[in-house]
Protein backbone atom coordinates (compact mmCIF):
# COMPACT_ATOMS: atom_id res chain seq x y z
CA UNK A 1 0.00 0.00 0.00
CA UNK A 2 1.44 3.55 -1.05
CA UNK A 3 2.49 5.63 2.14
CA UNK A 4 -0.10 8.86 3.13
CA UNK A 5 0.43 11.79 1.13
CA UNK A 6 2.37 14.88 3.05
CA UNK A 7 -0.40 17.14 4.40
CA UNK A 8 -1.03 18.47 8.07
CA UNK A 9 -3.58 16.25 8.84
CA UNK A 10 -1.86 13.00 6.96
CA UNK A 11 1.14 13.84 9.99
CA UNK A 12 -1.16 14.24 12.69
CA UNK A 13 -2.76 11.14 11.79
CA UNK A 14 0.56 9.79 11.51
CA UNK A 15 1.81 10.67 15.21
CA UNK A 16 -1.25 10.08 16.78
CA UNK A 17 -2.24 6.90 15.42
CA UNK A 18 -0.21 4.56 17.27
CA UNK A 19 -1.21 6.23 20.85
CA UNK A 20 -4.97 6.22 19.76
CA UNK A 21 -5.16 2.72 18.68
CA UNK A 22 -3.10 1.73 21.93
CA UNK A 23 -6.79 2.55 23.91
CA UNK A 24 -5.63 6.04 24.82
CA UNK A 25 -9.54 7.17 23.22
CA UNK A 26 -12.15 6.51 25.85
CA UNK A 27 -14.67 3.87 24.70
CA UNK A 28 -17.69 5.57 23.79
CA UNK A 29 -21.54 3.76 24.08
CA UNK A 30 -21.26 2.09 21.09
CA UNK A 31 -17.33 0.56 21.56
CA UNK A 32 -18.43 -0.88 24.91
CA UNK A 33 -21.40 -2.20 23.56
CA UNK A 34 -19.55 -3.86 20.74
CA UNK A 35 -17.08 -5.46 23.50
CA UNK A 36 -19.90 -6.79 25.54
CA UNK A 37 -21.19 -8.74 22.22
CA UNK A 38 -17.66 -10.18 21.48
CA UNK A 39 -17.83 -11.73 25.11
CA UNK A 40 -20.78 -13.25 24.42
CA UNK A 41 -19.86 -14.63 20.67
CA UNK A 42 -18.94 -17.96 20.52
CA UNK A 43 -17.04 -17.82 16.95
CA UNK A 44 -15.58 -14.80 15.67
CA UNK A 45 -17.54 -12.66 13.44
CA UNK A 46 -16.13 -11.89 9.87
CA UNK A 47 -16.97 -8.70 7.98
CA UNK A 48 -18.28 -9.50 4.67
CA UNK A 49 -16.94 -6.90 1.55
CA UNK A 50 -14.59 -4.48 3.79
CA UNK A 51 -10.87 -4.21 3.99
CA UNK A 52 -9.36 -7.02 5.25
CA UNK A 53 -6.73 -7.13 8.09
CA UNK A 54 -5.35 -5.89 11.31
CA UNK A 55 -8.21 -2.99 12.21
CA UNK A 56 -7.66 0.17 14.80
CA UNK A 57 -9.60 -0.70 17.66
CA UNK A 58 -10.72 3.31 17.95
CA UNK A 59 -11.93 3.64 14.65
CA UNK A 60 -12.53 -0.41 13.21
CA UNK A 61 -10.48 1.56 9.92
CA UNK A 62 -6.75 -0.55 8.48
CA UNK A 63 -3.83 1.44 10.86
CA UNK A 64 -2.99 2.80 7.68
CA UNK A 65 -6.33 4.74 7.41
CA UNK A 66 -6.82 5.51 11.14
CA UNK A 67 -9.34 8.54 11.76
CA UNK A 68 -8.70 8.49 15.15
CA UNK A 69 -7.05 11.56 15.73
CA UNK A 70 -9.63 13.44 13.53
CA UNK A 71 -12.29 12.40 15.84
CA UNK A 72 -14.92 15.40 16.16
CA UNK A 73 -17.23 15.41 19.38
CA UNK A 74 -19.71 18.51 19.34
CA UNK A 75 -21.63 19.78 22.12
CA UNK A 76 -25.50 19.10 21.66
CA UNK A 77 -28.76 20.23 22.85
CA UNK A 78 -30.32 16.49 22.33
CA UNK A 79 -29.33 13.36 23.10
CA UNK A 80 -29.21 10.06 20.73
CA UNK A 81 -29.95 6.33 21.91
CA UNK A 82 -29.24 3.67 20.00
CA UNK A 83 -31.24 0.55 19.91
CA UNK A 84 -28.97 -2.17 18.11
CA UNK A 85 -29.78 -5.24 16.32
CA UNK A 86 -28.27 -8.22 17.55
CA UNK A 87 -25.25 -8.09 14.91
CA UNK A 88 -24.75 -4.31 14.14
CA UNK A 89 -21.81 -3.46 16.96
CA UNK A 90 -19.98 -6.12 15.32
CA UNK A 91 -20.09 -4.40 11.71
CA UNK A 92 -16.67 -2.38 11.10
CA UNK A 93 -19.91 -0.44 8.58
CA UNK A 94 -21.99 -0.02 11.27
CA UNK A 95 -22.70 4.02 11.65
CA UNK A 96 -23.79 4.37 15.06
CA UNK A 97 -20.11 3.76 15.83
CA UNK A 98 -19.66 7.48 14.28
CA UNK A 99 -22.67 9.25 16.04
CA UNK A 100 -21.27 8.20 19.47
CA UNK A 101 -18.14 9.85 18.03
CA UNK A 102 -19.60 13.24 17.64
CA UNK A 103 -22.25 13.22 20.38
CA UNK A 104 -20.98 12.48 23.17
CA UNK A 105 -24.65 11.72 24.87
CA UNK A 106 -25.38 8.83 23.02
CA UNK A 107 -26.44 5.67 24.58
CA UNK A 108 -26.24 2.41 22.70
CA UNK A 109 -28.13 -1.15 23.56
CA UNK A 110 -28.81 -4.39 22.25
CA UNK A 111 -32.23 -4.53 20.84
CA UNK A 112 -34.64 -7.33 22.66
CA UNK A 113 -38.03 -8.04 21.79
CA UNK A 114 -38.73 -9.88 25.50
CA UNK A 115 -36.36 -8.10 27.67
CA UNK A 116 -35.68 -3.69 28.79
CA UNK A 117 -32.02 -3.10 29.47
CA UNK A 118 -32.20 -1.79 32.96
CA UNK A 119 -29.91 1.01 31.66
CA UNK A 120 -31.98 1.63 28.90
CA UNK A 121 -35.17 2.18 31.32
CA UNK A 122 -33.60 4.33 33.08
CA UNK A 123 -32.69 6.48 30.40
CA UNK A 124 -36.29 6.58 28.92
CA UNK A 125 -37.35 7.67 32.67
CA UNK A 126 -34.97 10.46 32.94
CA UNK A 127 -37.37 13.48 33.49
CA UNK A 128 -34.23 15.63 31.96
CA UNK A 129 -35.27 14.07 28.32
CA UNK A 130 -38.34 13.43 26.01
CA UNK A 131 -37.98 10.72 24.01
CA UNK A 132 -38.66 10.40 20.13
CA UNK A 133 -38.61 7.06 17.87
CA UNK A 134 -37.44 7.57 15.13
CA UNK A 135 -39.26 5.91 11.87
CA UNK A 136 -41.61 6.63 8.87
CA UNK A 137 -45.05 7.92 9.52
CA UNK A 138 -46.27 5.31 7.15
CA UNK A 139 -45.60 2.41 9.67
CA UNK A 140 -47.78 4.20 12.80
CA UNK A 141 -51.12 3.24 13.25
CA UNK A 142 -52.28 5.08 16.31
CA UNK A 143 -53.82 8.55 16.03
CA UNK A 144 -51.72 11.18 16.71
CA UNK A 145 -49.13 9.75 17.74
CA UNK A 146 -46.76 10.76 14.49
CA UNK A 147 -45.12 13.73 14.68
CA UNK A 148 -42.73 15.87 11.89
CA UNK A 149 -41.64 18.74 13.82
CA UNK A 150 -40.17 19.27 17.91
CA UNK A 151 -42.53 21.67 19.64
CA UNK A 152 -40.74 25.50 20.50
CA UNK A 153 -38.83 25.23 23.76
CA UNK A 154 -40.37 26.89 26.41
CA UNK A 155 -38.19 29.28 29.22
CA UNK A 156 -36.99 27.26 31.74
CA UNK A 157 -39.51 24.06 31.40
CA UNK A 158 -38.41 22.29 28.20
CA UNK A 159 -37.24 18.73 27.85
CA UNK A 160 -34.29 17.72 25.49
CA UNK A 161 -34.77 15.74 22.68
CA UNK A 162 -33.94 12.00 22.70
CA UNK A 163 -33.88 10.53 19.57
CA UNK A 164 -34.36 6.73 19.71
CA UNK A 165 -32.57 5.61 16.36
CA UNK A 166 -33.18 1.61 15.72
CA UNK A 167 -30.18 0.46 14.24
CA UNK A 168 -30.31 -2.32 12.02
CA UNK A 169 -31.36 -2.91 8.46
CA UNK A 170 -34.78 -2.20 6.95
CA UNK A 171 -36.30 -5.21 7.70
CA UNK A 172 -34.88 -5.97 11.10
CA UNK A 173 -35.86 -2.47 11.59
CA UNK A 174 -39.71 -2.99 10.78
CA UNK A 175 -39.57 -5.86 12.96
CA UNK A 176 -37.88 -4.01 16.48
CA UNK A 177 -40.52 -1.56 15.67
CA UNK A 178 -43.88 -3.75 15.39
CA UNK A 179 -42.50 -5.90 18.44
CA UNK A 180 -40.62 -3.12 21.08
CA UNK A 181 -44.03 -2.37 23.58
CA UNK A 182 -42.24 -0.36 25.35
CA UNK A 183 -41.56 2.26 23.02
CA UNK A 184 -44.78 2.45 22.83
CA UNK A 185 -46.17 5.28 25.23
CA UNK A 186 -43.29 7.77 22.57
CA UNK A 187 -44.29 9.68 20.30
CA UNK A 188 -43.08 8.94 16.48
CA UNK A 189 -40.60 11.23 15.11
CA UNK A 190 -41.49 10.59 11.01
CA UNK A 191 -38.34 13.10 8.76
CA UNK A 192 -39.32 13.93 5.40
CA UNK A 193 -35.66 14.84 3.91
CA UNK A 194 -35.30 16.37 0.28
CA UNK A 195 -32.40 14.52 -0.47
CA UNK A 196 -31.43 10.97 -0.70
CA UNK A 197 -28.73 8.90 0.99
CA UNK A 198 -25.39 8.81 -0.22
CA UNK A 199 -24.44 6.02 1.98
CA UNK A 200 -22.33 3.78 -0.08
CA UNK A 201 -21.13 1.32 2.39
CA UNK A 202 -24.35 -0.95 2.04
CA UNK A 203 -26.99 -1.39 -0.46
CA UNK A 204 -30.75 -0.18 0.02
CA UNK A 205 -33.70 -0.92 -2.78
CA UNK A 206 -34.92 2.57 -2.19
CA UNK A 207 -33.22 5.96 -2.08
CA UNK A 208 -35.22 7.28 1.02
CA UNK A 209 -33.87 4.89 3.23
CA UNK A 210 -30.78 6.64 5.13
CA UNK A 211 -28.38 5.21 7.10
CA UNK A 212 -28.19 5.66 10.78
CA UNK A 213 -25.93 8.31 10.88
CA UNK A 214 -27.74 10.36 7.91
CA UNK A 215 -30.68 9.97 10.34
CA UNK A 216 -28.85 11.54 13.39
CA UNK A 217 -27.76 14.48 11.06
CA UNK A 218 -31.22 14.76 10.40
CA UNK A 219 -32.32 14.54 14.04
CA UNK A 220 -29.66 16.65 15.21
CA UNK A 221 -30.10 19.45 12.58
CA UNK A 222 -34.01 19.30 13.76
CA UNK A 223 -33.38 20.30 17.20
CA UNK A 224 -30.84 22.86 16.34
CA UNK A 225 -27.59 21.55 16.80
CA UNK A 226 -26.34 22.54 13.46
CA UNK A 227 -22.71 22.47 13.90
CA UNK A 228 -23.09 18.66 15.65
CA UNK A 229 -25.09 17.73 12.36
CA UNK A 230 -22.67 19.31 9.59
CA UNK A 231 -19.87 17.90 11.48
CA UNK A 232 -21.55 14.39 11.71
CA UNK A 233 -22.47 14.34 7.67
CA UNK A 234 -18.76 15.16 7.10
CA UNK A 235 -17.50 12.73 9.12
CA UNK A 236 -19.57 10.26 7.67
CA UNK A 237 -17.82 11.09 4.00
CA UNK A 238 -14.58 11.50 5.32
CA UNK A 239 -15.43 7.95 7.18
CA UNK A 240 -16.96 5.82 3.92
CA UNK A 241 -13.42 7.70 1.87
CA UNK A 242 -11.23 6.19 4.20
CA UNK A 243 -12.90 2.72 4.20
CA UNK A 244 -13.45 2.61 0.47
CA UNK A 245 -9.93 3.47 0.31
CA UNK A 246 -8.84 0.71 2.30
CA UNK A 247 -11.01 -1.46 0.41
CA UNK A 248 -9.00 -1.27 -2.63
CA UNK A 249 -5.69 -0.83 -1.11
CA UNK A 250 -5.22 3.01 -2.04
CA UNK A 251 -4.02 5.75 0.38
CA UNK A 252 -6.59 8.37 1.74
CA UNK A 253 -6.88 11.94 0.30
CA UNK A 254 -6.10 13.61 4.17
CA UNK A 255 -6.11 17.25 2.28
CA UNK A 256 -9.98 16.73 0.15
CA UNK A 257 -12.73 18.95 0.80
CA UNK A 258 -14.33 16.82 3.43
CA UNK A 259 -11.48 16.64 5.44
CA UNK A 260 -10.86 20.74 5.09
CA UNK A 261 -14.68 20.88 5.76
CA UNK A 262 -14.37 18.95 9.31
CA UNK A 263 -11.18 21.13 10.15
CA UNK A 264 -13.14 24.53 9.83
CA UNK A 265 -16.43 23.52 12.06
CA UNK A 266 -14.07 21.59 14.92
CA UNK A 267 -12.20 25.03 14.55
CA UNK A 268 -14.67 27.95 13.56
CA UNK A 269 -13.05 31.46 13.47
Amino acid sequence: MSSLPSSPLASEAATTSASTTAGALVPHAVSRLRAERLQRSTRPFLARGGPKGERCEGCRLRPSHCLCALRPTQPTTAGICLLMHDAEPLKPSNTGWLIADVVAETWAFGWSRTEMDAGLEALLADPQWQPYVVFPQEFVHEPGRAVQQLPPPSLGAARRPLFILLDATWPEARKMFRKSPYLDRFPVLSLHPEQISRYQLRRSRRDDHFCTAEVAALCLDLAGDLRAAQTLETYLDIYTHHYLQAKHQLPPEWHSAAHQQLQRLQNPL
